[in-house]
């Protein structure tokens, strides 16, 4: 495993160890000694959802006990997204796309404090999170996928976003997560 650092500080993109052969590859997702020495974890849930192509889902945090999110794509392709939320972060507002596809030994780390999202480019789309929170539905809030002062670059146009996906706010700064 290798820990690839991104343009903002903490979001990180890891690379696997992949061991082909003539059965087919190999691949350990998670150890928790060779992850948590690299900043990532501890895990306390695993959560897995099927979207189908061109779904978008996001831009979603937990405004209390932050959750950092160990993402992998099982099937499918996804464009995912970190977001910096931290309240008096450098790079608040800023964010970090990366592409990960099934049969790409790749992980995408977002660390507590990110609003995180993701578009299937190929579905359906299994997708994998460990998170080191648990779930609180009452502390979930969200970000505005299309938010023009954040400027992602998606590389769909036209999503099938949630009805509640649909509705949420543009970021500012009384959404920042403190204490993370």
């Amino acid at each position: 495993m290798r820990a690839v650092d991104t343009a903002i500080e903490g979001v990180k993109v890891i690379e696997l160890e992949s061991f082909p052969d003539h059965r087919g590859a190999f691949v350990r997702y998670w150890n928790d000694g060779v992850w948590q020495a690299a900043g990532i974890g501890p895990f306390v849930a695993d959560n897995v959802s099927v979207s189908h192509a061109g779904v978008l889902r996001g831009l979603h945090l937990q405004a209390v006990d932050p959750q950092g999110k160990l993402v992998s794509v099982l099937s499918g392709s996804i464009f995912d997204v970190a977001v910096d939320v931290r309240a008096g972060s450098a790079t608040f507002g800023q964010w970090v796309g990366v592409h990960l596809r099934a049969g790409e030994p790749r992980q995408f780390w977002v660390p507590p404090g990110f609003a995180h999202g993701f578009c299937v480019t190929e579905g359906p789309a299994t997708v994998h999170y460990r998170c080191t929170s648990h779930y609180q539905p009452d502390a979930q809030v969200g970000v505005s996928w299309n938010d023009p002062a954040l400027g992602i670059d998606w590389p769909i146009a036209d999503p099938i976003l949630s009805e509640r996906d649909a509705s949420l706010p543009p970021l500012n700064a009384s959404m920042a997560i403190r204490n993370v």
